[in-house]
């Protein structure tokens, strides 16, 4: 990913946290995933009084760039903290997301995690989940 790429992901996450629904934790998340032709799609996080009805930001843009029938994808970026004001804290996705990006995308798949265009590590989907279970671990030559 060039640096312009980065930037954009990472902007178009920081806004899309603005939309955050967060009522209850005060927690609120963006995450912008790029495909490969550039295309950006952009989630927040939504929760619920049902605590586990609420959606990560993460699965939110994954889910809407695969409704748009999107399945291959160059990165993403995650910025999220506590209010709306800059994150004291890089925001790492959640168990459950990063089995969600694993569906989509391979082992050296870049994740940015973002306090701002200037402050950012990027880490690999493998470093962040080692040992993925992937969907060829369920496909055999007799269940194609």
């Amino acid at each position: 990913m060039t640096g312009e790429e980065i930037k954009n992901l990472i902007n178009a996450a920081s806004a899309a946290r603005m939309n955050a629904y967060a009522p209850y934790s005060g927690f609120y998340v963006g995450c912008a995933v790029m495909t490969s032709d550039g295309v950006i799609y952009t989630g927040a996080n939504v929760e619920n009084s049902s605590y586990p009805v609420g959606i990560c930001a993460e699965r939110s843009a994954f889910a809407a760039a695969v409704s748009a029938g999107e399945h291959n994808f160059a990165g993403a970026a995650i910025v999220g903290g506590k209010g709306s004001s800059l994150p004291e804290h890089y925001c790492f996705p959640c168990g459950m997301c990063r089995q969600f990006i694993a569906e989509f995308c391979k082992e050296d798949f870049p994740l940015i995690l973002a306090r701002s265009e200037e402050d950012y590590q990027i880490h690999t989907l493998s470093e962040l989940l080692p040992n993925t279970f992937y969907l060829t671990d369920i496909k055999s030559s007799e269940n194609p």
